[in-house]
């Protein structure tokens, strides 16, 4: 790498332990051009300031996203069908594809986590850590009001992360701030600036306040959330029209938005509770974007020279298939670890997704992840092995068990090839697909059969950082602290824990790198969980159409997108 070191000098100004760390990694070569603006995003290393560097490196200045440009005119109604919201748009209780799609529509974050992972300002300008990376520290964008008129200020953003880590509350973002942030860590500095004081260091904190951790949007001091549904009070780009529970939502443009005003005058949405209705009405013309499809049962939204524009992503978006590890017969790692052996990678991504996925590891690491370590082996089918283990485990004969699922997606046939597969090394697995709602229950254990269950089925949206894959379904459980609030499997490794909490602490990619693999291998051992694959995250909107950009975790935004 050919540096200009008395520009790189210059650059490195302010930066930090941390930033010039991660500089350094770039210009030693241990950084790809693209891991370095991620990571570099992700410290809090402006685009513009990390282009320069590239550039005083010899390389590109570039540093923008791919993205879908809007060709055609604005002003229009752009018509979105997406999946029903499975409950109240309440910013602290949403758990669901179509609740966040809805928080998003009007209520912002601090950053955005993008098509390529890479973290964007939005109501913050700019964000550092310390050298210890247990501080954060937050600008707040000045200028920007909510849809009721009255500025945000520090206060709100205060108010909102104070809600949603309170311990004692009932917030979904506890899957992701459990043994990170409590109340008390989130303090004014002033008018203009949170300082973020964490439970202990966090190298990637920064996506925890981004669209990736999806209920943190901003709301008002004070702001009762429970009465979102009724106002959809935000500061983004559309207001609230109207909404009607399991049916509908209409927007308008927010005329005083801060930022470059949205394309379309209005946006309406249908909610889908299955999938054939909304590919017909795309076929039909009568949305112009679905904002997800999954390839089973939408084959025709593919075909070559189809009349869409599909948006294809690499996502971490995966089903986690658990087994109660404090529940015979899966209290013995050989029998998981045969199941996980029964079932053939390949296949089961070429039936389920033509090829539109990567093949699963067992650990949470994707390959979409820069610090997911490829030096680990993958797994594959080995029924004369997985017979061998359960017989060494004491059942020659197989054994009869259950699995609890959902119904969503490509969710049921999944299970079926599941069931199928066992099936060869003598295992049979009995079936239960539930709705959603009825599977997830009040999301609690002893009180949801995703949590409860012997064998449980479920999906996961994307994240561009495994935190809280890692975490909420695998780190040990503990109530009080939030951690492992997910942990169907009822996993409890001290030595996992103990790795986690590395990982989380890690601020450079190499060493990231490194435990990842260390993690990665534990759990090939142990087999809590079996992740078969990472799916693509699939958006077609009709070739008239242009400029809607989805992201992987499931949200849709429309505010640059035309119609012609």
């Amino acid at each position: 790498m050919n540096a200009d070191h008395h520009r790189l000098d210059r650059l490195r100004e302010g930066q930090g332990d941390i930033g010039n760390h991660v500089i350094d990694e770039y210009v030693a070569g241990r950084l790809s051009r693209r891991d370095f603006i991620r990571r570099g995003s992700v410290v809090g290393i402006s685009l513009p300031l990390l282009g320069a560097i590239v550039s005083a490196c010899g390389g590109s200045s570039t540093t923008s996203a791919p993205s879908s440009s809007a060709t055609g005119q604005s002003g229009a109604t752009i018509k979105a069908g997406i999946i029903v919201p499975t409950g109240q748009i309440n910013p602290v209780t949403v758990i669901d594809q179509g609740g966040l799609d809805m928080l998003a529509q009007t209520g912002e974050y601090l950053c955005l986590s993008d098509q390529t992972l890479t973290l964007k300002p939005a109501l913050a300008t700019s964000w550092t850590p310390n050298s210890a990376a247990d501080v954060w520290t937050f600008k707040i964008r000045q200028g920007v009001k909510f849809h009721n008129g009255s500025p945000l200020t520090a206060d709100d953003v205060v108010y909102t992360y104070k809600l949603q880590t309170n311990p004692a509350g009932k917030s979904a973002a506890l899957s992701a701030f459990g043994g990170v942030l409590t109340p008390s860590g989130v303090q004014k500095v002033d008018d203009q600036t949170v300082a973020f004081h964490l439970e202990a260091p966090n190298g990637n904190f920064p996506y925890l306040t981004s669209s990736d951790n999806y209920n943190m949007i901003i709301i008002p001091n004070n702001y009762d959330p429970a009465k979102w549904e009724s106002s959809f009070i935000g500061t983004g780009p559309f207001v609230m029209k109207s909404y009607t529970a399991k049916v509908s939502a209409s927007f308008t443009r927010n005329e005083q938005y801060w930022g470059p005003k949205a394309k379309p005058a209005a946006t309406e949405f249908t909610f889908y509770a299955e999938q054939t209705p909304s590919v017909l009405a795309l076929s039909s013309g009568t949305i112009d974007v679905l904002g997800q499809f999954a390839v089973s049962g939408a084959e025709q939204l593919l075909a070559p020279g189809a009349p869409y524009n599909i948006i294809k992503l690499k996502s971490s978006a995966h089903r986690e298939l658990s087994m109660r590890n404090d529940q015979a017969p899966f209290t013995d790692p050989r029998v998981r670890q045969a199941i996980a052996l029964s079932l053939d990678r390949p296949a089961i991504v070429q039936a389920l997704f033509k090829g539109n996925a990567d093949l699963g590891n067992d650990s949470p690491f994707a390959p979409v992840f820069p610090s997911t370590n490829t030096s680990v082996s993958q797994r594959t089918q080995d029924v004369a092995k997985a017979k061998s283990l359960l017989a060494a485990a004491g059942h020659p004969n197989g054994f009869t068990t259950h699995l609890t699922t959902e119904q969503v997606g490509e969710i049921p046939q999944y299970a079926q090839i599941v069931a199928q597969s066992a099936k060869a090394i003598g295992v049979t697995i009995g079936l239960t697909v539930e709705s959603s709602a009825t599977y997830y229950g009040k999301f609690t254990f002893g009180n949801s059969d995703w949590l409860d269950a012997t064998m449980s089925l479920v999906d996961y949206g994307h994240r561009g950082v495994p935190n809280l894959f890692l975490g909420a379904p695998l780190q040990t459980i503990n109530a009080k602290t939030g951690t492992g609030s997910w942990n169907a499997a009822h996993f409890a490794n001290a030595q996992y824990d103990k790795l986690y909490a590395q990982y989380v602490a890690a601020v450079d990619l190499s060493t990231q790198r490194t435990i990842a693999g260390q993690i990665q291998t534990l759990l090939l051992n142990e087999t809590p969980i079996i992740y078969g694959y990472f799916y693509n995250f699939l958006t077609a909107t009709g070739k008239n159409v242009t400029g809607a950009y989805p992201t992987a975790i499931g949200h849709i935004f429309l505010q640059n997108t035309t119609k012609s």
